[in-house]
């Protein structure tokens, strides 16, 4: 089991939603910290502290949350609460991930985003599957990252869909 094919249909459906909110959190990170994420570059990353996790996903988070609250068809179409949680927390991950330069920070994004959609709103998925509450950095990842390698941005559990 796993989140694969909520995460395989997602990108293919969400319209410019997750690009929305994706781009929201770039363009706090901007503001705030003075990241440009148009000019990418190693030498102007910013330093992933827990810190820059929290606050990042939190106003991602906050901000993806608002605006399915505040238009109801897009949360009809995005059935489900498995399928708002993804996008929620893959612009997050997203919004950390690109400004830091680290992949782990972005998991933890995703994570801690997925702990605040679940306090907000009680639940993830629908008819009892909450199966992505349990999708944090220590239930989905391998072994690499405590080896002080590289993390995985897909879990094992992600099943190898002709995408590649």
């Amino acid at each position: 089991g796993g989140v694969g094919f909520t995460q395989y249909a997602t990108a293919a459906y969400t319209d410019n939603i997750l690009d929305d909110f994706t781009y929201y959190g770039l363009n706090y990170v901007k503001d705030r910290y003075g990241y440009d994420f148009s000019v990418p570059s190693p030498d102007v990353t910013i330093r992933p502290t827990q810190d820059i996790v929290n606050d990042i996903a939190i106003e991602v988070s906050l901000y993806a949350m608002e605006q399915y609250e505040q238009f109801p068809t897009m949360m009809e179409d995005h059935f489900g609460g498995s399928q708002r949680a993804a996008v929620i927390a893959a612009a997050c991950g997203l919004s950390t991930s690109i400004p830091t330069g680290n992949s782990n920070a972005g998991l933890n994004a995703w994570y801690l985003s997925m702990i605040i959609h679940k306090d907000a709103w009680s639940r993830l998925g629908f008819f009892g599957y909450d199966l992505q509450d349990q999708c944090g950095s220590a239930n989905s990842l391998s072994m690499e990252p405590d080896r002080g390698a590289m993390g995985e941005l897909r879990g094992p559990n992600y099943p190898n869909y002709a995408m590649n």
